[in-house]
């Protein structure tokens, strides 16, 4: 659902500098053994301007029950990256503090799943339709 709202969300919100977007990471390790390593390896591939694909790569990867650092770098070359930038970049461990430093931070705001977004402060958690966001953002907007 949150694949399917976001580019509603960025064509009447975040396009038009009406909201701010930023994405951190949030991996639910006690659940998937491999999260760390995919969260890491979306930040690899930010790094050459394919965030998106690879984290589209790594939920189908999920949903298959086959993420593994193999893989990522697998579908890293699939999606037309540096090859040994990227495996450099995922082996070296270089995101490995920012994705534990962001998943302490939604700790402390209250995030328990993904995903979970926060509209001035108030958590909207879980995929939610498109309509109950432009809700919320509208009412922030108003104020």
């Amino acid at each position: 659902m949150f694949t399917q709202t976001l580019p509603q969300l960025q064509r009447d919100y975040i396009d038009t500098g009406k909201v701010r977007f930023v994405y951190k990471q949030f991996p639910l390790t006690s659940i998937h053994k491999n999260a760390q390593g995919a969260a890491e390896a979306s930040l690899c591939a930010l790094e050459q301007g394919k965030f998106w694909e690879m984290h589209d790569k790594l939920f189908e990867m999920n949903a298959a029950g086959t993420l593994s650092i193999e893989n990522f770098k697998s579908a890293a070359g699939g999606l037309g990256l540096n090859q040994s930038q990227f495996d450099g970049c995922l082996d070296s461990g270089k995101y490995q503090s920012k994705v534990q430093d962001d998943t302490t931070q939604g700790t402390q705001y209250g995030v328990q799943g993904t995903p979970a977004t926060f509209v001035n402060g108030t958590l909207v958690s879980g995929a939610v339709p498109y309509e109950q966001f432009a809700s919320v953002i509208d009412a922030e907007l108003a104020k």
